[in-house]
C-alpha cells in the first residue's frame, strides 16, 4: 500500500510523520469517495427499480460516506500544513473540526433515513426479490471491508482519529447492509416484507457511527487525559538518565497527531552543581523531541538526599500518606519535600498526589494528612498541597 501511495503523492517524503499523514488521508479520501459514489449509483438504481427502501436508504448512506471522504481529503490538506504566525501549534487539530462536521452529516442522513423508513412501515409497498439487488449488497459488503482493513490500517500507522472514525463507519456499513440483504432473502422465504423495519436498523446503525464519531471528536476538543502508554514511556525516558531522583507535575498536551508538548517537574540534588544539573535537563528535553516528538519543558527541583534527618522523615511521611489514601480507598504519593526546622516548631511542606477518582474534597484530605502529621510530633506542622492527577 505504500508503495502505491509513494507513486500516487510523488512529492512527500514518507519519513516525516506530518507529510506520510497527509499523504495517508489524502488517499483514503480519494478512494473512499471513488468507492461510496460506485456503492451509491448501484444501490439507489438498484433499490428504485425494485421498490427497496431499505437499499435505497443504504445507498444514501453510501452517499454520506463520500461526502465524509471528501471532507476528510480536505481535511488532510489543511492540516499538514506548518505552522505560522497566527497558529505556532500548527494546524493538526483542524482534523477534530472536520470529523465533528462529518459526524453532523451522518446524524443528518440517518435522521432523514429513519424519518422515511417508519414512513413505509405505515403505508408499506410491496418490494421486488431480485438477484440483481443481492449481487449489488454483496458486492457492497466486499467493498466495505476492504475499506476498512485499509482505513484501519493507515489509521494505526499515523494514529489519525479521522482514518480510524472512517474504518469504524466502514464495520458498521457492512453489518447494515448484510443486514438488508438477509431481510430480503427472509421476505422472499416467508412472504412477510421487512423492508421499511430494516430501513430503520440501517438508520440506527448510520445514528450510532455518526454518535459515536461525535463523542471521540468532542473529547479530543475538549482535551482527554493523555494515553496511559504515553505518560509511562515520558517517564521512563527521564528516569533513564543518571541523577534523576523523580518526576512529577507531568503535562501534557497534543495539538493533533504529532504535534505534542509537555511539562514536567523533575528531582535532582540538591548537592549537585547547578550547571551540571541545567546541562542535564537540556540534554533530556532535546533528546525527548527527537526520539519521541515530544516539546518537553522541565522544572528542576533539588531536593536534599544527604541528611539523614530529612530522608528519615520523607520516608516517614511518605508511607503514612499512603496509608491515609489506602484508608480512603485510593492510592496518595507525595512529591517536593522539604523540612524546615524552627526553635519552636517544624514545617513539611509537601504535595500529595490525589487521584481524580478519589471522593474525598481537597479540603478534607488536607486536613486529615495535616492531623496524622501533627500526632507524630506536636511540634509538625504540614504544610500542603493537593494535586489533583
Amino acid at each position: 500500500m505504500d508503495g502505491i501511495i509513494k507513486r500516487l503523492f510523488k512529492n512527500t517524503d514518507m519519513n516525516d510523520e506530518t507529510e506520510r499523514k497527509e499523504a495517508y488521508g489524502k488517499f483514503s479520501g480519494i478512494v473512499g469517495i471513488i468507492a461510496n459514489i460506485f456503492l451509491f449509483v448501484g444501490k439507489f438504481a438498484a433499490g428504485t427499480i425494485f421498490n427497496s427502501v431499505a437499499v435505497v436508504a443504504d445507498g444514501f448512506n453510501n452517499l454520506s460516506d463520500a461526502g465524509s471522504s471528501f471532507i476528510s481529503f480536505i481535511s488532510f490538506k489543511l492540516s499538514g500544513k506548518p505552522a505560522d504566525k497566527e497558529h505556532p501549534y500548527g494546524h493538526a487539530r483542524i482534523e477534530y473540526i472536520t470529523s465533528m462536521a462529518v459526524s453532523f452529516i451522518v446524524l443528518m442522513v440517518g435522521i432523514e433515513l429513519f424519518k422515511s423508513s417508519v414512513d413505509k412501515i405505515i403505508h408499506p409497498e410491496e418490494s421486488v426479490f431480485s438477484g440483481v439487488m443481492l449481487a449489488v449488497l454483496g458486492a457492497s459488503v466486499l467493498v466495505k471491508i476492504g475499506l476498512y482493513t485499509m482505513n484501519r490500517i493507515l489509521g494505526k500507522k499515523v494514529k489519525s482519529i479521522m482514518l480510524l472514525a472512517t474504518a469504524a463507519d466502514s464495520l458498521s456499513d457492512t453489518l447494515a447492509t448484510g443486514a438488508v440483504a438477509v431481510s430480503i432473502i427472509i421476505g422472499k422465504i416467508a412472504g412477510v416484507n421487512l423492508d421499511g423495519y430494516m430501513g430503520v436498523i440501517v438508520a440506527c446503525f448510520i445514528l450510532f457511527t455518526g454518535y459515536k464519531v461525535l463523542r471521540s471528536t468532542m473529547n479530543n476538543i475538549i482535551g482527554m487525559a493523555p494515553e496511559h502508554e504515553l505518560v509511562s514511556d515520558i517517564n521512563h525516558f527521564i528516569m533513564s538518565y543518571p541523577g534523576i531522583l523523580g518526576v512529577h507535575d507531568l503535562i501534557v498536551h497534543s495539538y493533533g497527531t504529532g504535534c505534542c508538548f509537555a511539562s514536567a517537574h523533575v528531582e535532582v540534588s540538591g548537592d549537585e552543581n547547578v550547571f551540571e544539573s541545567h546541562d542535564k535537563i537540556d540534554n533530556i528535553e532535546k533528546d525527548i523531541l527527537q526520539k519521541m516528538k515530544v516539546h518537553l519543558v522541565i522544572h528542576m527541583d533539588p531536593i536534599e538526599v544527604n541528611d539523614e534527618t530529612v530522608n528519615n522523615m520523607r520516608k516517614i511521611v511518605r508511607d503514612d500518606v499512603k496509608a491515609l489514601g489506602t484508608e480512603l480507598g485510593s492510592n496518595f504519593e507525595i512529591h517536593d519535600f522539604r523540612m524546615v526546622t524552627g526553635t519552636t516548631h517544624t514545617n513539611l511542606i509537601f504535595d500529595v498526589v490525589v487521584p481524580f477518582e478519589c471522593k474525598n474534597t481537597n479540603a478534607q484530605i488536607e486536613k486529615l494528612v495535616k492531623n496524622r502529621i501533627h500526632s507524630i510530633n506536636d511540634n509538625y506542622f504540614a504544610v500542603i498541597n493537593i494535586d489533583r492527577q
